[in-house]
């Protein structure tokens, strides 16, 4: 009897891929950067109910340091892969103070710029105002509000017509997991939904650059 042939299915992708409206879905693509919210995966490697498991939502390099990580180990914390940093502002997250420290200064500086501080803001006052800003209190909804193309800066993402996208140079780029899409001219006076939180796209417009996927500008 002759052996059975190998399966060459390969297996189903982790859920572990966030959007722009916060969610986290299972896709094969990694993007250009990762990070975590906690532990939120069982034994098994599945998602339970819980999106999160503190306030500190962060943004890290998909490697450093040369460390293997396993993407989601037992009981720690589970890996969360972003197309790019637009993606994972808008999801509410932060640059990682550890693995992105120039990053992580410059959006501080930045925060502290357009609030009018003395002093940069600590991590855990970023962490408490991002996590008031992205999600409805009781929920695990994103908050998203009205707002004006044109007294948008570049680089915040936004949804028009049920379609989230990339808003950059008068354009709005529609988003994929695999990268962005044909862009669409958009009027400066066009109502449009607020995917990223305010007080990250006051830190853009104080200068701020988040990293983009090399589709937002091909």
């Amino acid at each position: 009897m002759s052996a059975s042939p190998r399966s060459s299915a390969r297996p189903s992708p982790l859920q572990n891929r966030v959007t722009p409206t916060g969610e986290i879905v299972a896709d094969p693509g990694r993007g250009l950067l990762m990070g975590n919210r906690g532990c939120l995966h069982t034994v098994d490697r599945r998602l339970g109910v819980s999106r999160w498991r503190s306030k500190l939502w962060i943004c890290c390099l998909l490697e450093f340091k040369n460390a293997r990580r396993d993407p989601m180990p037992p009981g720690r914390w589970t890996a969360l892969f972003f197309l790019d940093e637009a993606t994972a502002l808008a999801a509410g997250h932060r640059p990682c103070g550890y693995c992105r420290r120039t990053d992580y200064l410059a959006y501080a500086e930045a925060w502290r710029t357009a609030e009018g501080l003395a002093v940069r803001p600590r991590a855990v006052e970023m962490d408490a105002r991002l996590h008031a800003e992205r999600v409805e209190s009781g929920t695990r909804r994103q908050r998203t509000r009205p707002a004006v193309a044109g007294d948008l800066p570049n680089g915040v993402m936004v949804r028009r017509g049920g379609t989230p996208g990339l808003l950059l140079g008068n354009r709005i780029r529609p988003w994929s997991s695999t990268g962005y899409g044909v862009p669409a001219r958009v009027s400066p006076r066009t109502t449009v939904e607020l995917l990223t939180p305010p007080i990250s796209v006051a830190a853009i417009a104080a200068g701020y650059r988040p990293r983009l996927h090399p589709s937002a500008t091909g």
